[in-house]
């Protein structure tokens, strides 16, 4: 990986882009430290010192926004909108025909859904960034947090609008940034800032272990801590890196006097087919008991037991929900993703067939069979993955940010992966060697 970097930096082209890349990810971190108006930046820093920040309700968006969100900054809704508003669009593209007609148009479709998703992403910002603001000048931001509702001084509604326009705006400015790395720098855009949003936090926890260490002054805790993560990158290149290959055979055509077809190729399907939607629906729906227990603060038998038993990370019943939420999420965004019967009859309509299995019906059936199959480990895989930063918590006593496992180990090594492999195409364009050197 890094002599591909080396060779990059040493091309022209790429080398502009590479900075272009860099430049754009600077500035993205700049944004983050930037606070909102109207908003007491001091109250800011004294809440997240008291209640240690990271822990919580909303640990989970405060780390794609890169630490954002508790400083309430104008990228405090970071890349989150753009997230749900791409899910959103992806799962109603299954139920609605108007939006499965132009993801089958090709290109121009997809600059349509491009759209519906920029503006549907506004509409989500505009809906977090005032249920930001309101919990912000409630106090239930940082709920152990002294002088919580001081962070939002003037409560005036001009000032409220303020805010809220201001995060919207940075919000559209991130979804700009993005897509210019898409066009103009190296991988996709929005997976970039995703990246860096996630790698920003890693020194800052990795530190935290170490202070709360006490064996050998932390250290002990530090280097054990960075070997599991070396297992971990390890184990989740492997396993995002392995696929199952099904052969496909195209039967030779004759066109007038040309033959066409007679290829052999393969259908490659991953064992993680889903990525990291599944860890992102089953944290998010385990945060919407918390949350209406903190915002209703009903003191009943159910908000009692959902406080004891849905908000600790460490309880057991926790981490069997959650656990459990992730197989599911993984085969229903599988079962939506991937549709067997439109690959088989693209097959049969070109002259495609696996061998030893017949076209059309017999062939879907195939592959979701070999689908099912291959999801079982990939979904538990997931499971195993994600639980990694509550083992920490106990064993560890690790704060909820614990750097590798979960959502944020699987974003980098592939957004890694794929960026990488960008980078080596590209190289192996400008170097290419025929047979005469």
């Amino acid at each position: 990986m890094l002599t591909a970097f080396a060779r990059a930096f040493k091309t022209p082209d790429l080398r502009k882009k590479l900075l272009f890349t860099l430049g754009i990810m600077v500035l993205f971190r700049l944004g983050a430290h930037v606070p909102v108006p109207g908003v007491d930046y001091r109250n800011v820093q004294m809440c997240m010192d008291q209640t240690k920040s990271g822990q919580g309700l909303f640990g989970l968006v405060n780390m794609f926004s890169g630490g954002a969100l508790l400083q309430i900054t104008i990228f405090a809704l970071g890349i989150m909108p753009y997230i749900t508003a791409s899910i959103i669009l992806q799962l109603l593209t299954v139920v609605i025909p108007r939006l499965e007609a132009l993801k089958k148009e090709g290109q121009s479709g997809q600059a349509k859904i491009t759209q519906y998703t920029r503006y549907l992403t506004v509409a989500l910002a505009i809906l977090q960034g005032t249920g930001l603001v309101a919990t912000a000048r409630s106090g239930a931001l940082f709920g152990g947090c002294t002088v919580g509702n001081q962070i939002v001084p003037n409560q005036s509604i001009f000032t409220t609008v303020v805010m809220v326009i201001t995060m919207t705006a940075g919000t559209a400015l991130i979804m700009w940034l993005g897509e210019l790395i898409t066009d103009r720098g190296i991988g996709n855009g929005m997976s970039i800032l995703m990246f860096t949003s996630i790698a920003a936090g890693f020194p800052t926890a990795l530190w935290a272990i170490k202070l709360q260490g006490s064996l050998m002054g932390g250290w002990l805790e530090f280097s054990l801590v960075i070997l599991c993560g070396l297992a971990m990158v390890a184990l989740v290149v492997f396993v995002e890196q392995a696929q199952r290959r099904i052969p496909v055979q195209y039967a030779k055509r004759m066109i007038g006097r040309r033959s066409y077809g007679g290829t052999s190729t393969y259908i490659p399907l991953k064992v993680n087919q889903a990525g990291v939607i599944p860890v992102i629906f089953a944290s998010s729906l385990l945060y919407i008991p918390a949350l209406l227990v903190q915002f209703t603060g009903s003191k009943a038998d159910w908000a009692e037991w959902i406080q004891r038993n849905l908000v600790k990370g460490d309880h057991p019943i926790y981490m069997v929900t959650y656990f459990l939420l992730i197989v599911f999420f993984a085969f229903f965004y599988v079962a939506i993703s991937f549709n067997p019967e439109e690959v088989a009859d693209n097959m049969k309509k070109y002259g495609g067939f696996i061998p030893g299995i017949r076209a059309g019906r017999p062939t879907a059936e195939y592959l979701s069979y070999v689908l099912n199959r291959i999801t079982w480990p990939g979904s538990l895989y997931l499971g195993l993955i994600a639980l990694v930063p509550t083992v920490a918590l106990v064993t560890l006593n690790a704060n909820q940010n614990f750097p590798f496992g979960g959502t944020s180990i699987l974003i980098i090594v592939g957004v890694g992966l794929e960026t990488v492999k960008q980078i080596e195409s590209q190289l192996q364009q400008r170097n290419y060697e025929g047979f005469l050197r």
